[in-house]
Formats: structure tokens, sequence, C-alpha cells
């Protein structure tokens, strides 16, 4: 037993210290506040609003009513991506270790920025290696600048070589309520103490 926690906590270090060498190599500091009942700044009616139908990855509708019924993540992004992504998922997966079960019934959500390249099976088979806490939305191109629409999310094609491209896209991670409200953001990179307060709070807070 004492053997297993020791590989189970190294396990942990492990990934902590991979995904702050992956942060390091980005070298970007960004930080975020932390909007709640009677400390916000922003308006929180605003956010999630509106009317969109989508999918998941696992063929699932996505609609407002599935951001009821527990706490989740909302980030904006897609599997091509060459930086944001892959570290945003890995600070995720990081976060919800170090919360262990005070985390466990917080849902999380990747939903697509570039739809023409993310079906559900390349969002499956992309969010595979982040076990089964993320699940990837995807839709028609109107579908998903809907949702967008409604978090206030921006996206742009950047063209490359060849015909290819990227996309800069709004890299915040929201914070849902159980009841679908938004409830504030952690920043790309944010510090990572603030990060896993903000997300016990949301976990935590009825």
């Amino acid at each position: 037993m004492m053997a297993e926690n020791r590989e189970a906590a190294g396990g942990r270090r492990l990934l902590q210290a991979g995904l702050w060498l992956l942060i390091g190599a980005a070298a970007i500091i960004a930080t975020a506040a932390w909007y709640w009942p009677g400390q916000q700044t922003l308006d929180i009616a605003d956010y999630g609003g509106g009317s969109y139908a989508l999918v998941d990855h696992r063929g699932n509708p996505f609609t407002p009513e599935s951001l009821i019924g527990q706490p989740a993540l909302l980030f904006f992004g897609y599997t091509n991506c060459p930086d944001v992504c892959p570290i945003t998922l890995g600070q995720i997966a990081a976060w919800f270790e170090e919360l262990g079960a005070d985390a466990k019934d917080v849902g999380a959500y990747l939903v697509t920025v570039d739809p023409a390249r993310d079906t559900a099976p390349a969002l499956a088979d992309y969010l595979s290696w982040a076990g089964n806490r993320v699940t990837g939305v995807t839709g028609s191109p109107d579908q998903v600048s809907s949702l967008m629409k409604a978090w206030h999310v921006t996206a742009e094609q950047v063209p490359g070589l060849d015909g290819s491209y990227t996309v800069d896209h709004t890299a915040s991670v929201f914070l849902v309520d159980a009841g679908g409200r938004f409830r504030g953001t952690i920043a790309y990179l944010e510090a990572w103490d603030t990060a896993v307060a903000k997300l016990r709070r949301l976990a935590t807070t009825p």
C-alpha cells in the first residue's frame, strides 16, 4: 500500500512538473480576476445566454441545459492548436488531480472554434489522452458561432503555408455554476494557487 501511495504521489509530481515545463516554454504570464455575486465587475447575465444546439463527441446534444446540474469548466479551442489548447488541457487534468474528491462533480467542455476540421470523432481522438473528464463539443459553423456569441468568445483564422491555418481564439477558461451561470474565468497560464482556489470555490459553493 505504501509503495502504491508513493507511485501515485510520484505520478502527480511528474504531471505537474511536465505541465510547468510546458508553461515555462510558453514564456507567458497572465492573470484574471475572480468574479462572484457581490464582487464581479462583469455583468454575469451577459454570458451564456441565447439559444444553441450542438453535439458532443459522444453524440449527445449540447444545449444551454447541458450546463445545468453540475458546475463546469468551459473553454474554446481546436484540435490542431499548437500550444494554448494542449497546455490548457494539461492544466485542467492537473487541477482535477490536485482537488481530488472536491472536484469529482465538476464537468469540463472543450468547444471547437474550428468546426470544419473538428468533427466529433476528431475531438474524441484528441481528448482521449485527457481521460474522460473533458467533453468535446462541435457543430455546424453557424451553431458554433451562436455558442461563441453567447460566451463573448472571438476566433480568427490565421493563414499559414500551403493552405494551412491556425486559429487565434479566446484562451480563458469560463467557470459555470450548477445553475448554468457564469461565475468568472481562469486566465491562460494563471498562477497555479489562484487557479486551484477558483476551481475549489466553484466546486464547493452551492
